[in-house]
């Protein structure tokens, strides 16, 4: 470590052992920032899954780069990153269109097929995350055949008042700046509340010197990843009323972020790249780049009319994102831009998505069954543009109507089933090259890419659960069938992936993925110690993946490696183990650990396992929370370690990944004095600066190193007082 990061370790060490020092009486301090699923669950219809949850204290407490980032540090979750700021969401090793985001009761759609494409959501806004895994189809529908990240704002104030929150922050790896400000506030029934946030970073840093883009060595400047600067922007509105009878709210945000791709890795050819250029600041964002906006609206209603409780909820998105590369002309492109094109010459791609959507539940009491309907429809459509192909314009529509049922044999004993019907309907566009190719008989054409395609899909899934405690025990166990729906990309694909240096062809005849499940859970919670283990088992009847080829693509690129998309029968075990035990008052141990295995067992890669796999790991943490005193209030230290396999279970052409560790330190308390008070929150990630690989990382593809060492600073002010509640 450097002479700063011991510096600030000794110092924060200093401060909070003087509170230490005054312990006189022994007083229990609960931190429980990673709840065990337990009886809280035992009322709703996720109550057989295995679900984890993470107040917004606990988010900011670990926060990483990205939501996803943060919500990492569970077992079972994992984040397919790009770079320091970019991820999306993977559950016991399954991710993109394979886990449902939900966010205030409707399902948060982008452009989730893209390796490169993140999860366009603030962390800052988020008041509880909720990470439900397993197959959630049942309630879902399509897209949460793995898991379900759902997110809800923080809890409304139940007195009149206004109150908030500033947070500012900085990192040191990529040079961070930023802050928040989110609010809240009540007036009788009426409830409102919002937040900003902004932040500015560079291009952020590795542990080593060189990495080699396919054995082509390319040096860093000062270990930077040069073009990974970013700048982020995103603000949120809501309001509306709240009774204990009936509440209409509406949610309002907008998310938007510019940031570059790492300038070596990201097109035809990583070696014309102008470095000097490129390292002239650390803060610019040159091509290639992404533009990402992300526009929701939301309408949540809840009514009790009699013995019903309902539930409508109503949602517009539109996801725009653009790709911005310098024109390189491959294939039969012309060699110069030509002038007549009504495309921007610098748009690469560009995606713009609309999506509109409607749920509605229905929950009342029938004897002493509690019964659930619900049903929920989707639009979306989502046009192209841009110099580049991949994918073609579509419109997709999809309806699903589900029955869950909740039953208790007596107090100790619950049982669940569900049954849901979905139907769904794409329509791709048609496509035609802008340019003409030279075909093999040395005719020149316009090549139609992709042809109008038209599929209808439906499928039945049923789920089947109990829930029993045994005396300190509680045990789940659920069963069922959930599915998937194939998507454009995985249909109708068919051009080059610059990203991946793949060309990638669609399978218009795919099928919708098929996969049953077994879930079980045993957990205990006592006065000094928690554990919970989670093992599961899962098969795909149809697996849905890339599949990469002999052939090399003719027309388009520099001969690249064609990858088509294929189904094979897939069988997934593994499992999860949370323990927690205080030893003493004010100290606590956690040991958090994942193992997740998937073998193909048909196709032509039968034996091998899937992309991304997680590799098993095991995360210690050791925690001291001194007593408070008149100027530190719940003040913590904590220290971790991650142990991480090798990961030898690939399948071609994904390298083996070597297994690592890394140090992780954590220290905060509120700091008050008089009527104010400041949240002083501070992390060393990566503490030794370790090289390592992250095996769901895209990098990782051109063994590129994950983040080196990161001292982040956050400070929180609070302002604001709750006043009396006033007669209405």
């Amino acid at each position: 470590m450097n002479k700063r990061t011991i510096f600030t370790l000794l110092f924060t060490y200093s401060i909070l052992h003087s509170t230490f020092a005054q312990e006189k009486a022994a007083k229990t301090i609960g931190l429980r920032e990673v709840h065990v699923e337990g009886k809280r669950y035992k009322h709703s219809a996720e109550g057989a899954m295995s679900v984890d949850v993470l107040t917004s204290d606990s988010i900011q407490k670990y926060q990483a780069g990205s939501l996803m980032q943060t919500l990492s540090r569970l077992p079972g979750v994992n984040a397919i990153g790009i770079g320091a700021s970019q991820s999306k969401p993977q559950i016991r090793g399954l991710g993109f269109n394979r886990v449902a985001t939900v966010e205030n009761g409707i399902k948060h759609e982008g452009q989730q097929w893209g390796l490169d494409h993140g999860l366009e959501i603030d962390q800052y806004s988020i008041g509880t995350a909720e990470i439900i895994k397993g197959a959630g189809s049942f309630m879902y529908g399509s897209d949460a055949i793995g898991g379900v990240i759902r997110l809800s704002p923080p809890a409304e104030l139940q007195e009149n008042g206004l109150k908030g929150v500033v947070n500012l922050l900085t990192k040191s790896n990529n040079a961070t700046y930023g802050g928040s400000l989110q609010l809240q506030g009540r007036k009788s029934n009426w409830v409102f509340g919002g937040g900003v946030t902004h932040l500015d970073y560079a291009d952020y840093r590795v542990p080593t010197d060189t990495v080699y883009v396919y054995n082509y060595a390319v040096r860093l400047k000062d270990r930077q990843v040069r073009n990974t600067a970013g700048r982020e922007t995103n603000f949120q509105l809501r309001g509306g009323y709240n009774s204990g009878q009936f509440s209409s709210i509406f949610y309002l945000s907008n998310y938007h972020t510019r940031i570059g791709f790492f300038a070596n890795a990201h097109g035809l050819e990583p070696r014309g790249v102008n470095t000097a250029l490129y390292d002239q600041s650390d803060r610019d964002i040159l091509y290639p780049s992404q533009q990402v906006n992300h526009f929701k609206l939301i309408n949540r209603n809840y009514i009790t009319q009699g013995r019903h409780k309902i539930w409508v909820d109503l949602g517009y998105q539109r996801n725009y994102r653009q790709e911005f590369n310098h024109y390189t002309a491959h294939g039969y492109m012309p060699p110069v831009y030509p002038q007549d094109m009504n495309i921007p010459i610098h748009l690469e791609r560009r995606y713009d998505k609309e999506i509109v959507n409607i749920a509605l539940k229905d929950q009342f009491n029938l004897g002493t069954h509690q019964l659930t309907l619900g049903g929920n429809a989707e639009y979306q459509h989502n046009k192209i543009a841009g110099w580049s192909f991949l994918i073609p314009s579509y419109k997709q529509q999809a309806v699903g109507a589900f029955i869950h049922d909740q039953y208790p044999i007596d107090d100790q004993t619950i049982l669940y089933a569900a049954l849901r019907y979905d139907y769904s309907h794409i329509h791709t566009s048609p496509y035609q090259d802008w340019f003409a190719s030279t075909l093999e008989d040395r005719q020149s054409a316009y090549i139609v890419r992709a042809d109008e395609l038209r599929r209808s899909f439906n499928s039945l899934v049923w789920s089947l659960g109990a829930t029993r405690q045994i005396g300190p025990w509680e045990t789940k166990l659920n069963v069922g069938k959930s599915f998937r729906v194939p998507i454009a990309q995985e249909l109708a694909a068919n051009g080059v992936n610059y990203h991946y240096f793949s060309y990638e062809k669609g399978n218009a005849s795919l099928s919708p993925e098929q996969s049953y499940q077994v879930d079980f859970a045993l957990a205990r919670r006592s006065r000094n110690i928690s554990i919970a283990f989670t093992p599961f088992f899962n098969y795909f009847a149809n697996y849905i993946y890339l599949n990469p080829t002999s052939g090399y693509d003719q027309y388009y690129g520099a001969g690249n490696q064609i990858f088509e998309y294929a189904e094979s029968k897939v069988r997934r075990y593994g499992a999860e183990l949370k323990m927690e035990y205080r030893p003493l008052t004010h100290w606590k141990v956690e040991l958090l650990g994942e193992y997740v295995r998937s073998e193909q067992l048909s196709g032509s890669k039968k034996g091998y396992t899937l992309p991304f796999s997680p590799a098993p790991s095991l995360l210690a943490d050791l925690s001291w929370f001194p007593k408070s005193s008149t100027y530190f209030k719940a003040p913590y230290l904590s220290l971790d370690c991650k142990w991480t396999a090798k990961q030898d279970h690939i399948v071609p052409p994904e390298e083996k990944t070597a297994g690592y560790q890394v140090f992780n330190f954590r220290a905060g308390t509120e700091l008050t004095w008089g009527k104010s008070a400041l949240l002083l929150r501070l992390q060393v990630q990566n503490m030794f600066d370790n090289k390592y690989m992250d095996h769901t990382s895209f990098y990782r593809l051109i063994s590129l190193p994950e983040q080196g060492r990161n001292i982040v600073l956050s400070i929180g002010i609070p302002f604001g007082k709750d006043s009396p509640a006033q007669q209405n």
